[in-house]
């Protein structure tokens, strides 16, 4: 049997895999709609997809790392050192056009260093990237002193995630732009389905020619990546770079995909399930905002979502062992 036979990514949203947590979702938002008047309204919508979209960005990219049997635990101080560089680098007045690209740069960077340690030296990717969000978070405190950098009142950079084309917010079309990517990259190229083929089966998909090092290099450099995009809209959003940014953001990225279909031990990846998924950790944050409950609920809520999500995955990967 070939690669593209064995491996082909799950392109439809299939209800039987997955299709629970869109079900979940549609309950959750009609359950909401009745709790309070304010949910359905056109403003408070777009309110839940911008706050979610930092969240699905970083999950479509960790849909591909957890779809070839990975980890990335760096995405969330990925983010703030991304937001802190690009925020050091227009307060000393580097332009917008040079700053944004630099703060790219350096996302990659540490995605393909990730990358090169898990691939190149055969460490374990929960170690690396544990230790790399240690790092990062580390050197964002040395550079910053702990002091947040405000007062980013650059038009240029404001517009990347305050702006609007028409009645949408631009890192919502900048999120529907990188789905597309990902969709393409996912379901209609060779790169695709030797993720899938790694995640199945890593030995067999050595056996057929898959090149094991630089597909799971180029997977987290393209975490990396995605990440310092959401950290820079992030920054842009806030105008402000918080060294305590995106501080847990890793485990709702996680979870976003998982409660999204995609298999937490590889070999399946549902990207729609993990947009899915990043506007249900978006719908119950704000619900529970809308509903006035304590913001201390909210973690304990958001954890309890995570633990389900994952019995979820064990189960149904239990069931469909032959």
């Amino acid at each position: 049997m070939s690669l593209s036979e064995s491996a082909k990514p799950q392109a439809r949203f299939d209800f039987s895999r997955g299709g629970g947590i869109f079900i979940a979702f549609i309950l959750l938002c009609a359950v909401l709609s009745f709790a309070t008047p304010y949910f359905l309204t056109f403003d408070n919508l777009v309110l839940v997809a911008r706050q979610s979209v930092f969240i699905m960005i970083v999950a479509l990219a960790m849909t591909f790392v957890i779809a070839m049997g990975g980890i990335d635990l760096s995405v969330g101080s990925t983010m703030a050192a991304a937001g802190m560089l690009v925020a050091a680098l227009l307060d000393g007045g580097v332009p917008t056009g040079i700053a944004v690209p630099a703060a790219l740069g350096f996302g990659l960077l540490i995605g393909l260093t990730n990358g090169l340690l898990i691939a190149g030296l055969g460490m374990a990717d929960f170690i690396v990237t544990l230790g790399t969000m240690s790092v990062l978070r580390g050197l964002i405190m040395v550079y910053s002193q702990g002091v947040p950098i405000f007062g980013l009142r650059v038009p240029a950079f404001q517009y990347l995630a305050q702006g609007y084309i028409g009645p949408l917010p631009v890192p919502v079309l900048i999120g529907i732009a990188l789905f597309g990517v990902c969709a393409i990259l996912l379901y209609r190229t060779e790169f695709g389905r030797r993720i899938i083929a790694i995640g199945s089966n890593a030995r067999a998909a050595a056996l057929v020619g898959v090149p094991l090092g630089r597909t799971r290099i180029t997977v987290y450099a393209l975490c990396g990546l995605f990440s310092a995009i959401a950290g820079i809209l992030l920054t842009s959003r806030l105008e402000a770079a918080m060294p305590e940014a995106a501080m847990g953001n890793e485990l709702d990225v996680i979870a976003a995909v998982v409660i999204g279909g995609t298999r937490l031990s590889g070999g399946r990846a549902i990207l729609v399930g993990t947009v899915i998924g990043a506007l249900v950790m978006g719908v119950v944050r704000n619900g529970l905002t809308l509903l006035q409950v304590n913001t201390f609920w909210h973690q304990v809520v958001i954890g309890a979502i995570i633990l389900l999500a994952v019995a979820i995955d064990r189960y149904s990967s239990r069931r469909s062992r032959p």
